[in-house]
């Protein structure tokens, strides 16, 4: 007789205990017409009939459409207004600095993966890029052995006491990948095959790099190079017998001018000539420390203000500028996005889908941009899909969300 309790409590939500290995898959950057493309041309048979026989869902991701917010959505299967991140990069009141978000410290809430490895579960987390594996991984004991995490681009420096294992590069048996490459998702796909063949974990969170979508659209070779390796891969979790669900955590659109350079608003050249020059300050979420794909260019900006100034005012300049399609202030950005006051501007803009938001031309290096810019941050970017590879049974939340994901894969599986 088993000893696990019949579900774990996390964040004020309950997770059946699951009767299977059960993985959700972030795909990051991965709009539905990526999977819909490959699956015409032929390429993604696994991903066809995971949609025919399983479940074809789409949801909504959290705004700002961003990686670290919805990572964190995901695994703690609540918006960033209980969890605190919102977004890859904020201004941090206590010390006034502009600051990476990806230390274990800002996170408010427990993942699922703590709540499960808690109650006796084991539990495994990789990701491709390591900024976020801190965050995913906070709480986990990796002396119980019963948990392992981390991350593609640090697999050769991982160990027992850090991540819950050895020798990552030999137990994956692939190269350490470069972090700007396709290969970097790979190896999070064929570690997470490896893992269920031999850790068997009973939950599991892949998350991977959104490179390829920055670079190519759906139905080019790229993409379709891609989308053909990702459909092996969750073809042989699915043939191991785990429950699959995989979602994203954003979409991606293309966000140039017809001459291939990126079509940018720049929000600190903007607000430079309505009030005194450097007086706002502005903040673009999307930055971290791999620009070379985005140039820090995304469609969600925040903006902290002199406490003199008329805020209603500048929403409103802001809201007529062309190419912004939204423009609010923080109390109506909260309250419609779900996001925590504390780290965010006192005005909040989101351009539209093709736009892209910065701060001044010389604050951005755009010279790893070797092809048109595609990025994401905005409304336009929120339709994600979600794929499971079992029925789902009576209706699932509406709108569904992505954080929704490890509720669906455990709560709402045809048993």
């Amino acid at each position: 007789m088993s000893n696990h309790p019949a579900a774990v409590t996390v964040n004020g939500r309950s997770y059946r205990w699951p009767s299977a290995p059960t993985v959700v898959i972030c795909l990051d950057g991965s709009e539905p017409g990526y999977i819909e493309t490959a699956i015409d041309k032929g390429l993604a048979p696994n991903l066809a009939r995971l949609m025919r026989d399983g479940a074809n869902l789409s949801a909504l991701c959290v705004i700002p459409s961003f990686t670290n917010p919805n990572n964190l959505s995901i695994i703690t299967g609540r918006p960033p207004a209980v969890h605190g991140i919102a977004g890859n990069y904020f201004l941090d009141p206590a010390s006034g600095e502009e600051v990476m978000m990806n230390d274990a410290r800002f996170l408010r809430a427990d993942t699922i993966m703590k709540g499960f490895a808690d109650a006796g579960a084991r539990v495994a987390v990789v990701t491709a890029k390591d900024k976020l594996r801190a965050l995913l991984a906070k709480g986990l004991d990796f002396a119980t052995g019963r948990a392992i995490a981390f991350s593609a681009e640090k697999a050769d420096q991982a160990s027992r006491a850090a991540n819950g294992l050895d020798e990552a590069l030999a137990f994956v048996g692939q190269p350490l990948p470069a972090v700007y490459s396709a290969a970097l998702s790979e190896f999070v796909f064929a570690a997470g095959v490896k893992l269920i063949a031999s850790f068997r974990p009973d939950v599991m969170y892949l998350s991977t790099t959104d490179y390829v979508q920055h670079k190519a659209a759906p139905g080019s070779p790229a993409a379709d190079a891609f989308y053909a390796m990702v459909d092996r891969y969750v073809g042989a979790l699915d043939a191991a017998g785990a429950t699959v669900v995989l979602t994203a955590d954003h979409g991606m659109n293309d966000k140039h001018l017809p001459d291939g350079s990126p079509d940018v608003l720049y929000l600190q050249d903007a607000l430079d000539e309505l009030i005194e020059p450097g007086a706002a300050r502005v903040i673009l979420p999307i930055t971290d420390p791999y620009v070379a794909h985005h140039g820090a260019l995304g469609s969600f900006a925040t903006i902290y203000l002199p406490a003199e100034a008329d805020r209603a005012e500048i929403v409103a300049a802001l809201a007529a500028t062309p190419g912004v399609e939204a423009a609010m202030d923080r109390e109506e950005a909260c309250a419609r996005f779900e996001l925590p006051p504390d780290r965010v501007g006192d005005v909040v803009v989101l351009s539209g889908r093709h736009k892209v938001l910065g701060t001044t031309a010389a604050r951005h290096d755009l010279s790893g941009l070797t092809e048109p810019l595609r990025s994401h941050g905005g409304l336009w970017e929120q339709r994600v899909p979600m794929i499971v590879n079992r029925r789902v049974a009576g209706p699932v939340p509406e709108p569904l969300r992505n954080f929704d994901a490890f509720d669906v894969a455990l709560n709402r599986i045809v048993q």
